[in-house]
């Protein structure tokens, strides 16, 4: 007993440790299984298309529907994971036990409160928002199916979170799993309760809820049944602090509401390519992002990382390790970016294909590999923007993330999209050039201010301490003046 709780208190300084010595060592090693759970969550999603579009169009499109809903969801919950994440790993730096105990319980209440209030609003009115969205047709799919997948909302948010706790900690591997789980179990239901039990989209929707549920279960078991992890979760260390509240929040509804930006975003694009292509520039657009997504996976997940090393780093005052994540990220992001630019640029036939296999969109092909060969100039600078907003998000700024993502989306790429498809006369190729020049600009302006808030940071502190030094020397130094005799 006692040899298994030392070998657990070895295990949890071990992960300490790692986020909180070497900034470069710890991103490196909580980046990559960050990077295979996304993959493995992007290929849940695509399987979960891939089976529904065998039921027909109706069914494919009900999904289409409830996706943005969906997302915005997924939004919320990576929001409130990225608070909780932030708050716990500053307070882990600062060596501040309770208050990362503290930090983490709040998160989880949070999360029910919110998974709650969201629950009941949904589902009172999904018909309604579905209508408004022009559902049409495939209406009754969507609800059938939205119906199932909200109401399992609170393990959608609580996954997410609870997975941000074990981040904070440096427990990436273990949320690895979890998502993992999530991914694959979905994979293997979706055939069995679609096809095999004959539910249809109903049954997409409950392998969607039954994974989401048993990678929940699994996060819970590891912090309140085994106790394995730093952070402990017993309401006795629990005070209800407002502060800790607004701390989580700071990050959690700015990083929430840039998915929301990023939706606005495509919306306008969307409009923009209509008006110069018709559907079938949508449609180039539509297959072709898919890609730039899977793409830009390893920069979101050395973001991620970034969160943690940065976060424990910013909450210990050593701002120089806080500007080595930020620099150590970029370069790394760059580089696997750099990379996968040059194999997308050479393959891009061979993967448009996989998006115009049929005789119906065989004509796309050669438009969506010049897409990709476009976008392939976009992969190289994302990494400035992404690692610039996380060390914001680490340090608690999440409204400057927030207003560099509106910068970025709406003042830059939505622009440019603009002026080269109208004013240039472009058409819809001038939208992917304006998303390639306007995500330029924003993600250069990101890093710059980023880089010029940390060094400030690291200027001002050493001063500080230059100042301390003198003075405590001057004190030891100055000669004690001796009363004179009357």
């Amino acid at each position: 007993m006692n040899l298994d709780k030392s070998q657990k208190d070895d295990n949890i300084n071990k992960r300490i440790s790692l986020i909180t010595g070497n900034p470069k060592k710890a991103i490196r090693s909580l980046a990559m299984p960050m990077i295979i759970s996304m993959l493995l969550m992007m290929a849940y999603n695509l399987a979960d298309s891939i089976w529904v579009a065998g039921l027909g169009s109706n069914a494919l499109a009900a999904l289409g529907f409830i996706t943005p809903v969906f997302m915005i969801i997924v939004g919320i919950g990576n929001g409130l994971g990225a608070g909780a994440t932030s708050l716990i790993a500053r307070c882990i730096g600062a060596e501040n036990k309770k208050g990362a105990d503290n930090a983490a319980i709040h998160s989880l209440i949070m999360t029910l409160i919110v998974a709650a209030v969201l629950t009941i609003a949904i589902l009172i009115s999904l018909p309604e928002i579905l209508t408004v969205m022009g559902a049409g047709e495939s209406l009754s799919l969507a609800v059938q199916y939205g119906q199932i997948v909200f109401g399992g909302l609170i393990f959608l948010i609580l996954s997410s979170v609870a997975s941000g706790i074990l981040r904070a900690e440096g427990d990436v591997k273990r949320a690895t799993y979890a998502m993992a789980a999530t991914a694959i179990l979905n994979i293997i239901l979706d055939p069995i309760f679609i096809y095999s039990r004959g539910m249809g989209v109903a049954g997409a929707a409950w392998a969607t809820v039954i994974s989401s549920s048993v990678s929940s279960a699994l996060i819970i078991y590891w912090l309140v049944l085994k106790r394995d992890t730093y952070v402990s979760l017993s309401m006795e260390d629990f005070k209800t602090n407002f502060r800790v509240i607004k701390d989580i929040l700071g990050v959690g509804m700015p990083a929430s509401a840039e998915f929301l930006i990023m939706s606005i975003l495509g919306i306008i694009l969307n409009i923009i390519l209509v008006t110069t292509g018709g559907t079938d520039a949508v449609a180039v657009y539509t297959a072709g992002w898919r890609v730039v997504n899977i793409a830009m996976i390893p920069a979101i997940g050395i973001g991620t990382a970034a969160i943690t090393v940065a976060g424990a780093a910013y909450g210990a005052k050593k701002y120089g390790n806080v500007s080595t994540a930020l620099n150590y990220s970029v370069k790394l992001g760059i580089s696997i970016a750099a990379v996968t630019s040059i194999i997308t640029y050479v393959f891009a036939p061979n993967i448009s294909g996989i998006f115009a296999y049929s005789s119906q969109s065989a004509f796309l092909a050669p438009s969506i590999a010049s897409f990709l060969q476009v976008m392939c100039l976009f992969y190289i600078i994302v990494p400035l923007g992404i690692t610039a907003s996380s060390i914001f998000q680490a340090m608690g700024k999440g409204t400057t993330s927030l207003i560099l993502t509106i910068i970025r989306e709406v003042a830059f790429i939505s622009v440019f999209a603009y002026l080269f498809a109208f004013v240039l006369g472009i058409g819809s190729q001038g939208v992917w050039w304006g998303i390639v020049v306007g995500g330029a600009c924003g993600c250069i302006l990101a890093y710059i201010w980023a880089h010029t808030y940390v060094n400030r940071l690291k200027r001002n502190y050493n001063g500080e301490k230059s100042t301390d030094r003198r003075f405590k020397l001057e004190t030891k130094t100055k000669t004690p003046r001796v009363p004179q005799k009357e």
